[in-house]
Order: C-alpha cells, then structure tokens, then sequence
C-alpha cells in the first residue's frame, strides 16, 4: 500500500510537508498499526512494504529510498534533474558567489560541487565573518539550503553543545552555525573533531546511543571576525572569508538566485572539479590559508592572554594579596581546567615577549585553601616552594585590566 512502511516492527507514514516557499518536503512520520487498520481495513497490512532497518546513505543525482531493503533516511530532491546547463543561464548566481569567495571563486565552485557530487568527502570547515551588514551571509546559507533541502539544517550555538543531537548528526549534510560563537575550548575540540569524523553516535532523547557514519559538513557565519571560535597557529580545518557588504540592496535578491537555481543544480551535474584531490580533506592548507584566518589566530592569542590576567586577578582577590608569584609550570596548571590549552611556549611568549617579565631563581608561596583544625573553617594556607617564578603584583594586574 502505497505511502505507508513497516520498518524493523514499526509502523510508518509518508506524508508531504508544505514549506513556506511553497515547496512540498516528503517526510516519514511514526504510525500506528492499528490507524491503518481504521482507515483502510485490517487486509491492508498484507500490502504495506517493509523494511529490515534505517540507513543513510546520501546521494543527489542517483537517490534510492531503500539500500538493501534498509529505507534511506537520507532526503530525497525536489529538483528537476533531466534538465540540461545552458552556457550563460546564471549570470547572477555566479556573481554572488563571486562576492562569497573572491579571488579564491574556483575553490568555492568546487566546494559546492564536491557537496553534491561526492557527499561522503571531508571538507573544510568554511566560515564566513563580517562585522560589516548586508554582507550575504545569510543569504548564502538560504541559497545553500534551497540546494539541499532538508539535507542541511541550521542550529544555534546551544544546538551544537547539546548532547542531544540526532537532528543534525544523523544524516545530515550541511550543519549550519548562523550567529556563530563557539569561544570555549571544549567546543573548538568538538568541531574538530566532528570535522574529520567518521562515525558519530547521535544521541536523542530516551533513545539509546547508536554509532552510525557520519558525513556532515559545517559552516559558520559570524560577525565577530576575531574570536568566534578558538583556533591555534597550526590549524588546517578552516576556511575562513572575510566577506564585504553587497554593493547594492535588492529586496527580491534571493527569489531572483532561485530562480536560476534549476541551471545551477544542472551546472552542478555536469562540472568537472577544477582542482585535483592533495589532502584528506581535498584542499591543501595553502590553498584555502586567508589573511582572515590569520585574524582569527591573533584573537585566539589574545583570549589566552585575557584568560590569564583575569585568573591572576581573581586569585590575587581570593587570597588577598599585593603580589603572587608562579612558575610557568604553575601557571599551566592553573590554566588546565579552564577554556584554554596552553602550551608552555604560548604562557612564555605572553609573560616575556609581551608583558616583559622576567623570572628568577628563588623561594615562593604557593596559596591553597585548607580546613582549619581548630575552627574547621576555610583558611588560606601556603608552602614554600622554590623555582624560576615570575612576580605579578597587584598594580601590574590591575593595569592589564584596564588595557
């Protein structure tokens, strides 16, 4: 019977969903057994397909709903793929891209192309900053989405560090980030390594954890250039374009890119990639390095330093003192459970190049908090300790404060 399945021992609908731009998405949605039963009578169940299980597998110009009698929760097109590019069909599109990309225009095509013909392959993590508006962020993952439907979504920042995370780690192609900013470490970790994954174990609620492959590809828009997330000097996973304002404001814009999108889609089908495959994620880093990636790495290098003289701050306060000396050693210690790895040469390059101290050889206290025999009350207690420490006093912190 035609629109409903049986999957494993579950009983599904497929139902079209009308959108807001008219377009009709298909979804499978839970049913029950006995509702088929009501509407269509009890022989109906001998006609309705079944299927062993779901799989995901992704693909944009030869789609199969089932696998192996495993039914595709990857979303199938709505695009018309029988019709044929026509050189000069997308003057418009072309252009925008051109103002996503710039000079490096090539790579993007071939971005995009890799997106729809080899889905399964890792990519960049591409960002998109400005601090500038009417840039065509926004618009760009609108065209994208307009693209892949139901196949890319777009999360917020509280939808990325939630742990419940089916609806964008099964089976999606595209997780967009608008409004991107992902400042702690653990999430910069997170999407590193989600960017070179190869299974994930989406989790949903009261739903048991199943690993499943994992192909998603990210993109992030912001408008704070320097410190959306925090990356270091040798990282090799972002693409990040600095993107200027549009020249001219139209407000029909986006229904004009659409309509050229059928050309685009039939562009897409027929495109060889320009440049040949040289990493695992196809593009080098020279290829893809920006002077806005440069930006980004500076801001993460000032966030550590913010870290650092706000942590000095806070102890400086909690023990009451006019001075506090540590050694570099203390100082990585201090700073390991908070939002910043912190290379030894990274803590040196700040307090010696940058704030020009200099350490000695001598004794020290080294502060803690310790229950007081007697009173069984919090005291500040100290050792003696000795090392090559830096002195930070009370006046020096404050001045960095105010910088």
């Amino acid at each position: 019977m035609e629109g409903y399945f049986r999957i494993g021992t579950n009983y599904y609908k497929l139902v079209y969903q009308p959108q807001l731009d008219g377009n009709i998405f298909p979804v499978i949605v839970p049913w029950t057994r006995q509702a088929i039963i009501d509407d269509h009578k009890k022989d109906a169940l001998e006609s309705v397909k079944r299927y062993e299980g779901f799989t995901v597998i992704p693909s944009h110009s030869n789609y199969q709903y089932s696998v192996k009698n495993f039914y595709n929760l990857y979303a199938p097109l709505t695009h018309d793929l029988t019709i044929e590019y026509s050189p000069g069909s997308i003057p418009l599109t072309l252009s925008f891209l051109n103002h996503i990309f710039g000079d490096q225009l090539e790579l993007g095509l071939d971005f995009i192309t890799l997106l729809w013909q080899k889905p399964t392959q890792m990519l960049p993590i591409l960002c998109l900053t400005s601090s500038e508006r009417n840039t065509g962020k926004t618009t760009f993952l609108n065209w994208l989405k307009s693209i892949f439907q139901d196949n890319m979504t777009t999360n917020t920042n509280d939808d990325f560090r939630s742990r419940f995370n089916s609806d964008w780690a099964l089976g999606k192609l595209i997780i967009a980030i608008d409004e991107v900013l992902l400042e702690r470490r653990e999430d910069s970790e997170r999407l590193k390594n989600l960017s070179t994954a190869k299974n994930v174990k989406p989790e949903a609620k009261g739903k048991d954890k199943v690993e499943v492959r994992f192909f998603g590809h990210f993109i992030l828009c912001s408008n704070n250039e320097d410190s959306f997330v925090l990356i270091d000097d040798k990282e090799i996973r972002y693409w990040v374009l600095k993107i200027s304002p549009l020249q001219s404001v139209d407000s029909d814009f986006e229904d004009k890119l659409l309509k050229e999108l059928p050309q685009f889609i039939a562009f897409l089908n027929q495109r060889k990639i320009s440049c040949p495959k040289r990493t695992r994620m196809w593009f080098t880093p020279e290829q893809i390095h920006t002077s806005a990636l440069d930006k980004l790495i500076k801001g993460t290098k000032v966030n550590l330093e913010k870290e650092l003289i706000v942590t000095l701050d806070e102890l400086l306060k909690e023990y009451d003192l006019q001075e506090i000396k540590f050694t570099t050693e203390d100082l990585q210690n201090l700073l390991r459970d908070s939002l910043y790895k912190t290379p030894r040469n990274k803590i040196i390059e700040i307090i010696k190049g940058k704030w020009g101290l200099k350490n000695i050889n001598s004794s020290y206290f080294r502060y803690h908090h310790s229950i007081h025999p007697g009173t069984n009350e919090w005291q500040v207690s100290h050792e003696n300790i000795k090392g090559r420490c830096y002195t930070f006093s009370r006046e020096f912190i404050d001045s960095m404060l105010k910088c």
